[in-house]
């Protein structure tokens, strides 16, 4: 089923973008561990709409209410249960869409998957709403991770034609992610950061959205993770980076433009350092046969402009079976990326960990 993930670690979303609640399900944690529950609050709030003038005006307190799997403040070995209370729904704002799909959304395909039953408010269960249990599954995670020596951060590598630096591919590490969040937009070039943030604004003054490029890093990793052929490190890590609605592509290393390359150029030099193998560059992006090398895992997503726009589009009236124009209504974000990097994050998390042998206690 399409609402689970997973082999060590199995993760269940449920819930509508309007519905009385999200949540999920996480099965597989190791029991003993103590999550934090301000650092995890901490974490919910990067990803939280009403938080920034460049996001939604939705605001949603994204408070987590825990209804299983811990138990005397840790977990217990049974399935961790999260829900997550939606507070500021306004189904009204959506009642034409279920005849009228908007272009870049679900709508149309979730017509035709589900015969005309599917909730179109908010997108439903296709909502970036979504991302929220998501992120509270991948939060937990984030802390498991850390306390195993492994840290993840993530940054805007782009929006719009505005480029950020990038992580140092061989030596990223949590003092460089820590940078990054302190930031008003996580980049690591502030003049960038700021200039990204006038794109948006331009997008939104005149109807429109911007997307843009992610750039993920995982430093800590012991070599030996994943497998090869369907269960690789790329494979995890795409299958549920791939969950985030607005996402539409992913690049591991040097991703695309090792394809212009030649292999003197590409590959990475190993070498000892103080007794550990390791390579003097990183154009694997920390995975080589599916396998972590050691070398950070580095990884970059491409965030397409949110397709819920102000200015009038083209569309068609299911019912009438004519072409119609549309305006969508509703609060939405000019620009998605700023709100989807602890999401990938997240995701980042839960695959490192679904891909970690560990038993089934701290």
């Amino acid at each position: 089923m399409s609402s689970f993930w997973g082999v060590n670690i199995r993760l269940s979303v449920f819930g509508q973008s309007h519905s009385e609640a999200i949540g999920a399900v996480v099965d597989g944690l190791p029991a003993g561990f103590r999550i934090d529950i301000e650092k995890l609050r901490s974490f919910m709030r990067r990803r939280a709409p009403g938080r920034s003038g460049l996001a939604t005006p939705r605001r949603e307190d994204d408070e987590i209410e825990f209804v299983s799997g811990i138990s005397q403040g840790a977990l217990c070995g049974a399935p961790l249960c999260m829900i997550i209370r939606n507070r500021d729904a306004r189904p009204g704002d959506y009642s034409e869409f279920a005849d009228a799909p908007r272009p870049g959304h679900a709508d149309y395909t979730a017509a035709v998957k589900y015969g005309g039953f599917q909730d179109s408010s908010g997108g439903g269960h296709f909502s970036g709403r979504l991302t929220a249990p998501l992120c509270a599954a991948g939060g937990v995670c984030l802390q498991i991770l850390e306390d195993r020596g492994v840290s993840v951060g993530a940054h805007i590598q782009s929006i719009a034609d505005v480029a950020d630096g990038r992580f140092d591919p061989v030596k990223a590490g949590a003092p460089d992610f820590e940078r990054v969040r302190q930031n008003p937009l996580p980049v690591i070039d502030t003049a960038a950061g700021a200039a990204m943030a006038e794109r948006i604004e331009r997008a939104r003054a005149e109807g429109d959205s911007v997307g843009g490029v992610i750039e993920c890093a995982v430093a800590g990793l012991p070599a030996g993770l994943g497998d090869p052929m369907f269960d690789g490190m790329e494979n995890r890590i795409a299958s549920i980076v791939f969950a985030i609605p607005a996402v539409k592509g992913i690049e591991f290393g040097n991703g695309f433009e090792s394809a212009g390359l030649r292999g003197s150029e590409n590959n990475d030099p190993f070498a000892y350092d103080g007794g550990r193998v390791v390579t003097s560059t990183n154009n694997h992006g920390g995975i080589l046969g599916g396998i972590t090398t050691g070398m950070p895992l580095i990884f970059r997503a491409a965030v397409k402009p949110t397709p819920s726009i102000r200015a009038a589009q083209k569309t068609v009236s299911l019912s009438m079976k004519k072409e119609r124009e549309l305006t969508v209504k509703g609060r939405h974000d000019p620009c998605i990326v700023p709100r989807a990097v602890p999401c990938i994050e997240a995701a980042a998390a839960l695959a490192v960990l679904d891909a970690w042998p560990a038993p089934n206690h701290k």
